[in-house]
């Protein structure tokens, strides 16, 4: 019996898809859990990530990493999600999320939310944030855990497990040389976070820089399988000019499923504390990058990244003290 050229190739159409949903079902690796220090408590803890088989599927399978390159780092896969999570029927996904991942209503400045979004970029209220108003102190501009690095040293260094390129990062030469040898806070905060982020001192500052990249996720599940997210990300940045700790860039970096970046603050000035914006859905990062000598970080964030972990912050706590007296 004589084979046509047409059941011949859809019989390799069908083996090739055979192949994908084989590798597609392939078993994953096991991932060692995210641990991190509670800075309240000194207890290590671990982790609860959103869509964790997720993630690790599209990091650590073949058929998974076809998908992230091809669609799911792309503008528009986190821009449609987004926009599904500004519709009202989203607002079902609220309570089983607040449930989950333990999130404290009495916080809140109100309680009904028109869409998931709306529960996401949620405001607090005035007294649930104490900010360090020292003014020789930098507070944490944001919820999320911290990585501090006290001398960067150069612009191309580890950082637990991925490298950090500064002057890709800001893609700015001139910019990038002040701040070489100086040191470097990442704020990585996860969906269950408050996800605005605040002033960490005050000064005057810039206009916004914005740099166009990439949504993959920041997750340190995907920070372990590619080095280079934090300068392939879209991202903006802000210098804030202060007596006391010089020229500080405060960075912003978007992530998978991150709709948008909406930067509120205005004027030429600001104060320790004041908000500057806030992500869509999505986890994402804040960065600080002080000038060399400006900033002495605390302890205990230093020696727990040192020892290879992340530690939980609040916004408006303590994360580091000036070198420079008046």
């Amino acid at each position: 019996m004589k084979i046509t050229k047409t059941k011949k190739s859809w019989g390799i159409i069908f083996l090739l898809l055979a192949i994908i949903v084989i590798l597609a079902f392939y078993p994953l690796p096991p991932q060692a859990p995210i641990k991190y220090y509670d800075r309240e408590t000194g207890v290590l803890k671990t982790e609860k990530v959103a869509a964790e088989k997720w993630l690790v599927w599209l990091y650590n399978n073949p058929v998974g990493e076809a998908t992230l390159w091809t669609l799911v780092k792309r503008k528009f896969v986190s821009s449609i999600y987004g926009n599904m999570m500004d519709r009202p029927s989203s607002t079902k996904k609220i309570q089983p999320f607040i449930e989950e991942f333990d999130i404290d209503r009495n916080v809140f400045q109100k309680q009904e939310f028109h869409s998931f979004n709306d529960f996401f970029t949620r405001k607090l209220k005035n007294n649930a944030r104490p900010v360090d108003t020292n003014a020789a102190i930098t507070a944490s501009p944001a919820d999320g855990k911290i990585l501090a690095y006290a001398d960067i040293s150069n612009s191309d260094f580890i950082i637990k497990g991925y490298r950090f390129d500064i002057l890709s990062f800001l893609n700015n030469a001139e910019l990038a040389k002040k701040y070489m040898d100086g040191s470097l806070v990442i704020i990585r905060l996860a969906p269950a976070d408050y996800h605005r982020y605040h002033f960490p001192l005050s000064g005057s500052v810039s206009s916004n820089t914005k740099i166009d990249g990439d949504y993959y996720s920041v997750n340190p599940l995907a920070l372990r399988k590619m080095t280079e997210i934090f300068c392939l990300n879209k991202r903006e940045y802000t210098t804030v000019t202060n007596p006391v700790f010089g020229n500080v860039i405060m960075a912003e970096v978007g992530a998978t499923m991150v709709g948008s970046m909406i930067q509120t603050y205005s004027g030429n000035f600001v104060n320790k504390g004041d908000e500057k914006g806030y992500f869509k859905f999505g986890g994402s990062t804040v960065v600080l990058l002080f000038e060399k000598n400006k900033i002495r970080i605390d302890d205990d964030l230093l020696i727990n990244t040192l020892k290879g972990y992340e530690t939980s912050v609040k916004q408006g706590e303590k994360i580091g003290v000036s070198m420079i007296t008046l």
